[in-house]
């Protein structure tokens, strides 16, 4: 169960940023002790993978900063960050870390399972993520948007390095992302309505008159 949870963490993480988990797991398995990576993924901590990874995330950190450049950003990691989530989450299926020493038997033999489902969470939370940033760039002009990447940045490694030190806490960061996105949903809501009440102060027509049924008896009586 645990190393679902931690294969949870680090899909979710990737939806937000494709190269921060991958990046975690390379890393921590080649410099420290808190991974032991499957021999099928050690290719996750070769040097010159982690080295692409690194220019990737660079790449990513400032383009997602940059009002609109950010939008065609997340269109081209729309197929980037799933296939990360699947590679972290299937990675991260078969890794020994300090909660878990046997790693495999929550999935047993069926390997593409994880892969599947990280790849599945993973867009989720993209999709999420790219129907958030322009309501946030508009209600702010384009100065949110660096402050609103930096948060995701700093909350993809908080949530990769949770998952993989105590993935029992990856519940709460779960229930964050989702109560943020329902905040933003909301608002987006509430943007929407304020629009269609301003074009019809406009219009000169009250907003009532435009959303009210048509009675069909009425009609005929008429």
């Amino acid at each position: 169960m645990l190393e679902a949870l931690t294969g949870l963490g680090l899909s979710a993480s990737a939806g937000l940023n494709a190269y921060i988990p991958l990046l975690a797991l390379g890393l921590l398995d080649r410099y420290t002790g808190l991974v032991d990576l499957p021999h099928s993924w050690q290719w996750l901590s070769n040097g010159w993978v982690l080295a692409i990874l690194i220019v990737l995330l660079a790449i990513e950190v400032v383009a997602d900063k940059v009002p609109m450049v950010d939008h065609v950003n997340d269109v081209v990691h729309t197929v980037i960050r799933p296939t990360a989530g699947g590679l972290s989450f299937g990675a991260a299926s078969g890794a020994k870390t300090e909660m878990v020493t046997d790693p495999g038997k929550f999935f047993g033999s069926h390997q593409w399972v994880p892969i599947a489902v990280g790849a599945l969470i993973a867009l989720c939370v993209h999709g999420f993520k790219a129907t958030a940033r322009p309501v946030i760039n508009v209600s702010t002009l384009g100065f949110g948007a660096p402050i609103a990447s930096t948060i995701e940045d700093v909350f993809s490694t908080a949530m990769s390095l949770v998952a993989i030190v105590l993935p029992v806490l990856i519940v709460v960061f779960v229930a964050a992302l989702v109560a943020f996105f329902v905040w933003v949903r909301r608002r987006r809501r509430r943007r929407r309505a304020e629009k269609a009440a301003l074009r019809a102060a406009r219009s000169g027509v009250p907003e009532t008159t435009l959303r009210l049924p048509v009675d069909p008896g009425t009609r005929l009586g008429r």
